[in-house]
């Protein structure tokens, strides 16, 4: 982004509406230069030689125009990359509630319209849960219908996925329940016949072709409307909500576009998920409904208050789990939440969930596909098997993140990153040939989990539940039907199989388990950073379920096969349900995704509200655990942290740990060698001189200072309002000329009637920057900075300003102490 010459640009190429959200930059496809929009003016080149800037102005008159009194549009507003001042963001929004409160008891209208105003957050968040969760209900039913076409067409109607077809057919059998004449295969529509190596092939090339289809859709869609709707989106949304600015990132084309080629990329069978993706439309719909409000249009902190409550409403629409949806937000995303946001999120994410409730995507009165109920208790031998799930988890959130950011950085820097198009054509034909041989493979990653996770029971015709029974325990059909210890009578059916040895169609299915996990682990790596919008939570509890599912299997056969033996003795009886496969697989879908993003409480609760069962908690939690501790010992970063790393953005981890014994005067700007501090006095320069020295350098502001020779600090000032001031009074203010003063104090001196009129800047100027000495420990700035949002610190001794140190310094100077390169800071 080149921004030469900027001070001589007038105020309409400079002003950036808050309101016009898409225009976009890519990121994606793009390198930004961040170079020269550093926050702060390290450097002071030669100006103004032997100009006093402490004398006063000759005697006369003369009209000023102050913008305290008339405030300009843009002023207060922030460039595009560039980082919030979120201390003065909650000057304003205090300022702007006393004014309300302060009018409220002088009339009616006022008190109608502070009521008003206290409303208007509450009826956000109604707004963004209403419109949050119509769009997911949409895109569930749009990508089950999609991922249906690729194996055949309904013929009583085009639009009923295979499941919806088949519901009102009265020729269906309960063994092929999900075949009926009216679904038919693309090889029984074109070829007339369904068996065959024929048929087979035909399936195969159609099971492609609908797949790269699809995929061709979602990358052209995104390459050409809307490049910010690739990816998660998570990583950039927690840059935002930090407090840095990105255009056109949460705009309306942006949530168009994504809101179609989730649908597309999901339905391509590509190894994503669209959970991730849905917080990104959340966060979309909430900045647009923004706009409606004046206290969130105009004021950026109070609009990430209403961003985290958004990716709250993300997670309550992903998985139907409102609780869970507001500690993701409190624990991985937000940078700001204050306590009535958390009210805010809970309201939110339960008018999300009710909607898509509501709307009933999936038939089944449920909001996710793979909600489930278990019954049989845990016993405490089985944590063992727990924690190794844990440790699994761990290891592999260690190893993807490792090689996920490696492939990514190949992409970057090589040739691959030229021809994203070509990269998903190529990733999808590989992901469609070896995914449609492999029943577990060819199916979505939800309906995958759901057959995971799923407990067996006498309706299930799986074949993770062909069981062999014994000749007193099978009815005609050749199912369980009854307990053989049961009295005599009518049958008692039972909703759960005991003493179940596996079948060949279980020992099959853990071989096709097994090829699908390798592929999983595999394919995962190089799909997630593609030009798509791609999630990865439910590629990640797939890879977790598919552990969790082999070790459960293994382990009800050990019980079964030793129940004698000390291990199962006291607690595993013959005949009795004692191990439930369905739970390891979700306790290992939880230690896989906990090891990927490092989510631990937030991960638990919404595991918990996926199972809606207290008891289970103990083993979620010792999975978690493990999971972030092994992952941790090869890396404190979570994939969403090493994102936002490898594309530089400006965002200081709240958990990374700080040790180094360095100053503020060790990190602070100029070094000892270095030029003097670019600063602008409260008085004695002219119009020109201020113009110039915003056109030789490239800061995003100025330190303001009663005189060069004293050094004492009055204030700070940005670029963006100095341009526009200078700009609008050029404008506005008769015979204002380049020889014209400029003042930034209360005091103006006097002037002959002969001279040129000034220019009074005092509105624009922050009186109250934040300051530190040169002896404060860095661990202590560090901390400032994270916790007040700062965008830079003026350092002083004695009241005489030192230097500065900006966001960008501290995030260099914490990649120096971690052996990371400093230049990649603000650089993509």
């Amino acid at each position: 982004m080149d921004t030469s010459g900027y001070c001589n640009e007038n105020y309409e190429s400079l002003h950036d509406d808050p309101s016009d959200d898409d225009e976009l930059v890519d990121i994606a496809g793009a390198t930004l230069d961040f170079s020269i929009t550093e926050d702060v003016p390290p450097l002071d080149p030669e100006y103004s030689a032997g100009h006093d800037h402490c004398t006063n102005g000759k005697t006369g008159n003369t009209k000023l125009m102050d913008l305290l009194d008339e405030p300009l549009p843009g002023v207060g507003t922030y460039e595009d990359f560039n980082t919030i001042d979120w201390v003065r963001e909650k000057g304003k929004d205090r300022d702007r509630h006393r004014e309300i409160t302060s009018k409220s008891k002088l009339s009616t209208t006022a008190l109608l319209k502070s009521i008003s105003d206290a409303f208007s957050g509450w009826l956000l968040m109604l707004l963004i849960g209403l419109s949050s969760g119509a769009l997911a209900g949409g895109i569930d039913i749009l990508a089950h219908w999609l991922t249906d076409l690729k194996e055949g067409l309904c013929l009583s109607g085009f639009w009923y996925d295979h499941e919806h077809c088949c519901w009102g057919s009265n020729e269906t059998t309960f063994q092929e329940r999900d075949k009926c004449p009216q679904w038919q295969s693309w090889a029984e529509l074109l070829a007339g016949s369904s068996v065959g190596a024929s048929a087979y092939i035909l399936d195969y090339m159609m099971f492609m072709f609908w797949a790269l289809l699809f995929a061709f859709l979602a990358v052209i869609l995104v390459r050409a409307f809307a490049p910010y709707a690739c990816g998660s989106g998570i990583p950039e949304i927690k840059t935002i909500l930090s407090g840095f600015i990105i255009r056109g990132y949460l705009g309306k084309w942006t949530l168009i576009i994504k809101t179609v080629t989730l649908v597309l990329a999901v339905s391509s069978g590509l190894s994503l998920g669209k959970e991730g993706p849905l917080v990104h439309v959340a966060c979309c719909c909430a900045n647009i409904l923004c706009h409606l409000f004046t206290k969130y249009r105009k004021n950026e902190a109070k609009r990430r208050e209403v961003l985290s409550a958004a990716a709250a409403v993300g997670v309550s629409v992903a998985f139907g789990a409102p609780i869970g949806g507001v500690l993701f937000s409190l624990e991985e995303v937000s940078y700001y939440f204050p306590l009535k946001t958390l009210w805010r999120s809970f309201f939110a994410a339960l008018v999300a969930a009710f909607t898509l409730r509501s709307i009933n995507p999936f038939g089944n009165s449920r909001l996710v596909l793979f909600y489930v109920e278990f019954h049989t208790p845990w016993h405490m031998v089985e944590l063992v098997p727990f924690v190794l799930l844990g440790i699994f988890g761990g290891l592999w959130g260690a190893v993807f993140i490792r090689a996920n950011i490696a492939w990514c950085r190949r992409r970057k820097t090589t040739r691959l990153g030229r021809y994203p198009v070509l990269e998903v054509l190529v990733v999808t034909g590989i992901t469609a040939l070896l995914s449609f041989p492999n029943s577990y493979t060819r199916m979505s990653g939800s309906e995958l989990i759901s057959e995971l996770f799923n407990d067996c029971s006498l309706l299930d015709s799986s074949p993770l539940c062909d069981y062999v029974s014994s000749p007193d325990n099978r009815s005609d059909s050749g199912l369980f039907s009854a307990t053989s210890d049961r009295p005599s009578g009518p049958a008692v059916f039972s909703t759960t199989i005991p003493d179940r040895p596996a079948g060949p169609g279980v020992y099959t299915a853990l071989w096709q388990l097994a090829l699908a996990l390798v592929f999983k682990m595999l394919i995962t790596v190089v799909t997630f950073g593609m030009k798509v919008p791609a999630g990865l939570f439910i590629p990640s509890m797939a890879v977790g379920a598919i552990a969790g599912r082999l070790l459960g299997v293994g382990m009800e056969q050990l019980a079964l096969n030793h129940h004698d033996s000390g291990l199962f003795k006291s607690w595993c009886s013959p005949g009795a349900d004692c191990i439930t496969p369905g739970l390891y697989a979700m306790v290992g879908a939880a230690a896989c995704l906990g090891g990927v993003t490092r989510m631990t409480i937030s991960l638990v609760v919404i595991m918990f509200e996926l199972t809606g069962g207290l008891e289970y908690i103990v083993p979620l939690m010792a999975a978690t655990m493990t999971s972030k501790w092994v992952a941790d010992a090869f890396g404190r970063e979570g994939i969403y942290e090493a994102h936002i790393r490898l594309n530089g953005y400006p965002f200081l981890e709240p958990k990374e740990e700080y040790g180094s014994k360095a100053l503020a005067q060790d990190v602070m700007r100029p070094r000892r060698a270095d030029p003097a501090l670019a600063v602008l006095t409260q008085e004695g320069m002219s119009v020109g001189e201020v113009e110039a020295m915003v056109a030789d350098t490239d800061y995003s502001g100025f330190p303001v200072v009663v005189c060069e020779d004293s050094q004492r600090l009055v204030g700070f000032v940005l670029r963006r309002d100095l341009v526009i001031s200078l700009d609008n009074a050029r404008q506005r203010q008769e015979g204002v000329v380049s020889a014209s003063p400029v003042f930034f104090g209360d005091h103006v001196p006097s002037q002959l009637t002969s001279e040129p009129p000034a220019v009074k800047l005092r509105g624009i100027l922050d009186l109250s920057p934040f300051t530190v000495t040169d002896h404060t420990p860095m661990e202590i700035t560090v901390d400032i900075f994270r916790k007040l949002g700062l965008r830079q610190c003026l350092v002083t001794h004695n009241g005489r300003l030192l230097g500065i140190i900006t966001k960008k310094d501290v995030l260099k100077h914490m990649a120096q102490m971690a052996n990371r390169d400093p230049d990649s800071i603000l650089f993509n």
